[in-house]
């Protein structure tokens, strides 16, 4: 069943779409502004934008892993002077607080003190940290910075300081110091710190992509008198590839309540990341598909509390808190979650557009471009109609069920779903032109 909310957008959806139909259908968007991208001064991005009723959510502040994503959707179609400003701005800020780094690096700091860890939120305009607690325990989100930078750098779009360099090299030994394999990180969902596959996955992709640009460019690269060569980056990918495949196709092996069988999160390390090998992906993909996959959206993990049922029944100040927080409090109120009631998010069918899109523009084969067009057409759905109370031609970040209906949530438009919407249209193009 495809859900489509827009009925304008109606107009354009097909099940099978030549060059000409894709053309008209981003037209369409960019008239309606559903791919418009507001930027900072710096070149960075905002979560989302924000009205003085959603203010609460932070959203106003910078994600480090959602604006690798912005900056990859842009760079992905062929606007790379965005992507460079964004990712130039994000080097700025890592150099700003590169203590965080040569403090753990040099045993000063234990990690497990977590708010000591490099900031993975703050606020963007000033490139400040934020004086709250928050998980910023996030491998992951160090790893995409590290792997689209390298990857820039590699294709000669930034240029290589001998700052940039140092600090580029600080990434490699701070993931040696807190032994990433088997750190126990808060991940993309910023919740319970557990070891596990997506941020592993992420951080062995920065660190392929760094050792590519040493081989490429023998460039000298040095830090707290270590110099990081092929072979060093060689061993660090290899224990973090060998951690990596015990846990995969699932995302935690630990106990129960780490214990997770199934998350959305993986499908990153399928795609944009391409790290993990085809019987895998496939593996992954597939109980994404079968476990997680809804109408509306895909859950990000079976039993996620965040912007379940009646979400707006819980006070702002818990429904942005950390997860343990929240979860606590809806067990003190007796407020169980049933499976079935976890919010279906937007950021996940692009993605698996675009994996299938890989695989048809590898093989030719008919069913994948099918495939392709089935989850494009259902990003496009997600899209707001009229009638939404958070306007039309808006990418939600997820659907939520309110009194048995799913809406939008608060941060809506979120930019993380406007980037893979973004991609998500470049690949369909990239197929109908082969």
């Amino acid at each position: 069943m495809l859900v489509v909310h827009n009925e304008k957008i109606l107009d354009f959806i097909k099940y099978r779409y030549s060059l000409g139909d894709i053309q008209r259908l981003s037209a369409f968007l960019s008239e309606n502004d559903v791919l418009r991208f507001p930027q900072l001064e710096n070149g960075l991005f905002p979560a989302a934008l924000v009205s003085n009723q959603t203010e609460y959510t932070g959203y106003a502040n910078v994600w480090l892993r959602d604006n690798v994503y912005l900056a990859y959707s842009h760079y992905i179609i062929g606007q790379t002077a965005i992507a460079v400003k964004n990712i130039q701005t994000l080097m700025n800020y890592f150099q700003k607080f590169q203590r965080r780094f040569i403090n753990i690096i040099e045993g000063r700091v234990n990690p497990e003190k977590i708010r000591e860890r490099p900031h993975i939120r703050f606020e963007g305009r000033t490139l400040t940290e934020i004086d709250q607690v928050w998980q910023h325990a996030q491998n992951d989100a160090l790893g995409y910075f590290l792997w689209f930078y390298c990857r820039l750098a590699r294709e000669k779009y930034v240029q290589l300081s001998p700052d940039c360099l140092e600090t580029i090299a600080l990434f490699s030994l701070y993931f040696q110091a807190i032994s990433y394999w088997q750190d126990e990180d808060s991940g993309h969902w910023e919740e319970t710190r557990k070891i596990e596959a997506s941020s592993i996955g992420v951080v062995v992709a920065g660190l392929r992509e760094l050792k590519r640009l040493l081989i490429e460019t023998e460039i000298n690269l040095t830090a707290e008198n270590s110099r990081i060569t092929p072979a060093f980056l060689a061993d660090l990918i290899e224990i973090g590839e060998q951690a990596l495949y015990q846990i995969l196709p699932a995302e935690c092996l630990l106990p129960v309540p780490q214990a997770r069988s199934y998350d959305a999160a993986l499908l990153f390390l399928i795609y944009p990341l391409q790290v993990v090998e085809t019987n895998i992906a496939d593996q992954i993909l597939n109980n994404v598909i079968v476990h997680l996959q809804g109408d509306y959206g895909i859950r990000r993990y079976l039993g996620d509390s965040f912007w379940c049922r009646d979400y707006r029944l819980i006070p702002p100040e818990i429904r942005t808190t950390v997860s343990t927080e929240r979860e606590g409090w809806l067990q003190e109120q007796g407020r169980g979650l049933n499976l079935g009631e976890e919010a279906q998010w937007c950021i996940f069918d692009p993605i698996i557009s675009a994996i299938f899109a890989l695989k048809f523009q590898s093989t030719g084969q008919e069913k994948y471009l099918n495939l392709q067009t089935h989850y494009f057409n259902r990003s496009l759905g997600q899209i707001t109609g009229k009638d939404s109370p958070v306007g039309e031609f808006k990418c939600p970040e997820l659907y939520y069920l309110e009194q048995g209906k799913y809406i939008p949530n608060d941060a809506t438009p979120l930019l993380w779903t406007q980037a893979n919407l973004q991609i998500a249209l470049e690949l369909i193009k990239k197929s109908l032109s082969q």
